[in-house]
């Protein structure tokens, strides 16, 4: 018997990883590792550059999700530079943004988590892709999707100069107003996205929730952990993800924290372990315990279904409505089952087409003042935005030039990267028996880390001169005989 079993590379996320699962005697899993051998260097490749170069550095850390990067980063610079951005300036950034926001989550649903529903866990691997699911829902709804990526991505370049890394945003504003001819544009955009969003949720339920295996599998136990949660609210305790207070709450749901921005470092802590170039964020309050969970564990997750689980609703009416749905479906809140990551990103993308329209209705984003200049002289700022992937971090210190001295970025995904260990090694240990291992029952242990939508080439660091990856070489007896670092 095979006692260890390598995944290489894992499949439909952006960035690379491996897992490696070791078996005891009997066959059932020992030890689970997920593991990220890539590694970037944005963190230290970007001292000693002028900090307002920043919004178009850092959305080359990924072609997938730059428009978080861009905006964070253009946040971070209103607050290096002590500048707020006009009223126009802050709607028309946050239009772009929803607008991102809808694409994205439309993306995963149907080319990356989606293919395990549409077309079923354990169906050949050459059948799990986007070419799978539109053999399931046909070309009209294929041709559905295409149109909603060209309309979101058409607002994207409309403001942003370009789609894949934007350049619009700058310190206190943007770089150019939009018209009349532009909003109207951008209110068709909007229309069509909340009807599309709509539409896509009508496909989770038909798909999804009124197939009983695929019920059971969402609300089982091989998907669930009781962890903290942490995202952007509102005054209100509503899900925004531009702006807004950051809040934590326990497993049991109850608020544990709620902070400024500019707080973080009094609540995140970052862990390191030798075997992955992705760091471990927890709470500082709480402390490392490991990679387990519980109200004892530090451990917290971000993203849709926790931004989900920390709020009291979503700040439109129509995803209110698909909000209370989801929690009553499923049990209440907080949900702790990783698989419900799905369902609340549908709701995200409909939250995120409404907030896009009621934006595009408010004729003041065709205001042509969309830019106070900074005069103070920059020290220290800190950014904040939720990204697809969850809550994102910037924080840049410059010397009196604006030249940068040191870069912290808490990646999306990074504060994740426990809760997707444990979930990896939870699903192996729950799947895999007596040394009994298929195609099928692997995609599943995979589902485990794609339900997150991680991006690993956004989320990789490396403490300067301090590399943290080793390579152990064992022998046939699986015994560790020289370890190269």
């Amino acid at each position: 018997m095979n006692r260890r079993i390598t995944v290489d590379p894992v499949t439909r996320l952006e960035g690379h990883g491996k897992i490696e699962i070791f078996l005891d005697e009997s066959g059932d899993v020992e030890k689970a590792y997920f593991q990220v051998p890539e590694l970037r260097g944005f963190e230290v490749f970007c001292i000693g550059r002028p900090a307002e170069e920043m919004p178009r550095i850092t959305p080359k850390i990924c072609g997938v999700c730059p428009t978080a990067h861009h905006i964070c980063s253009a946040k971070t610079l209103d607050d290096l530079f002590k500048i707020e951005p006009t009223p126009a300036a802050r709607k028309i950034r946050e239009i772009m943004y929803s607008a991102f926001m809808l694409e994205d989550h439309t993306l995963h649903f149907f080319f990356l988590g989606g293919p395990d529903f549409f077309v079923g866990p354990s169906a050949p691997a050459a059948e799990r892709n986007i070419l799978g699911v539109i053999s399931k829902v046909g070309l009209e709804i294929a041709g559905k999707v295409i149109k909603l990526r060209k309309e979101c991505r058409d607002i994207i370049t409309l403001i942003g100069g370009r789609v894949i890394h934007p350049v619009c945003g700058l310190p206190g504003g943007v770089s150019k107003p939009l018209t009349e001819n532009d909003r109207l544009r951008i209110l068709e955009a909007a229309n069509y996205g909340v009807e599309f969003a709509q539409f896509t949720l009508k496909i989770f339920e038909d798909i999804v929730l009124k197939n009983p295996d695929y019920v059971d599998l969402v609300i089982g136990d091989v998907y669930k952990h009781e962890t903290y949660y942490m995202g952007l609210v509102d005054k209100n305790n509503k899900v925004n993800f531009y702006d807004g207070d950051i809040r934590v709450c326990n497993p049991d749901g109850k608020e544990f924290a709620r902070f400024k921005p500019c707080d973080y470092l009094d609540y995140i802590e970052e862990h390191v372990e030798p075997w992955s170039y992705v760091k471990f964020p927890y709470l500082k309050k709480v402390g490392w315990k490991g990679f387990v969970d519980g109200m004892d564990s530090g451990i917290y997750r971000v993203a849709p279904l926790a931004r989900l689980n920390v709020s009291d609703g979503m700040a439109t009416p129509l995803a209110h409505a698909e909000f209370e749905k989801m929690y009553k479906t499923l049990g209440g809140k907080p949900l702790h089952h990783t698989l419900g990551f799905h369902w609340a990103r549908l709701i995200e993308a409909l939250y995120a087409a409404e907030r896009m329209l009621e934006l595009a209705k408010d004729k003041e984003i065709t205001d042509p003042d969309v830019r106070n200049i900074p005069t103070a002289d920059p020290e220290e700022g800190i950014g904040v935005v939720e990204a697809p992937r969850g809550t994102l971090f910037h924080h840049y210190k410059t010397d009196k030039n604006g030249i940068l001295q040191e870069v912290n970025l808490i990646v999306a995904t990074l504060n994740n990267s426990a809760a997707i260990c444990m979930s990896v090694e939870k699903a192996a240990r729950s799947l895999i028996k007596k040394g009994k291992v298929s195609d099928g029952l692997l995609n599943m242990v995979e589902m485990a880390f794609r339900a997150y939508d991680p991006c690993f080439a956004c989320a990789t660091h490396c403490l300067p001169g301090k590399p943290l990856f080793s390579i152990n070489i064992r022998n046939f007896e699986g015994e560790i005989v020289k370890t190269l670092k």
